[in-house]
């Protein structure tokens, strides 16, 4: 697992996001739209500055019994997330996730979000490079590459 974030585990993407006043609601429709789990929250200038998750909309809205009517994003939102770079590698955000309890993280590029990465992504990354090392390892064992 020696890829780099960007292009071996995401792509840049343009990036769902939410402003600190934007109602919980507006946020859930939105994550329940695009399917996806996470949303970045953005200044005006379009600049990263928080992440909230649908753990996030359980934990902190609807089993504390608060109005996702009325609450608004920036009441909950992780603010100043941990980010990646695109350059980082795979081994040091798998390390990063599983140190600090996270299922995704911004992949940050000046102060701008350009993607995100999953912790489905990385898994999905170990398990294509294991899958090849078995398949180069029986091909040692068993001569497919060197002529036995």
């Amino acid at each position: 697992m020696q890829g780099k974030i960007i292009p071996d585990i995401v792509e840049r993407m343009n990036i769902a996001s939410v402003t600190v006043g934007d109602t919980i609601l507006t946020a859930a429709k939105k994550m329940a739209d695009a399917h996806i789990a996470a949303l970045i929250i953005v200044d005006a200038d379009g600049m990263l500055i928080g992440i909230i998750t649908e753990r996030d909309l359980t934990q902190k809205v609807l089993a504390a019994g608060k109005n996702g009517n009325t609450t608004i994003v920036g009441d909950i939102m992780t603010a100043n997330p941990d980010t990646l770079a695109p350059d980082d590698s795979a081994r040091d955000a798998l390390e990063l996730m599983q140190t600090r309890g996270y299922r995704h993280l911004p992949v940050a590029e000046d102060g701008k979000c350009v993607s995100i990465v999953s912790i489905r992504d990385l898994y999905a990354s170990v398990k294509e490079a294991l899958e090849k090392d078995i398949e180069e390892t029986q091909a040692f064992v068993f001569g497919d590459r060197y002529g036995a």
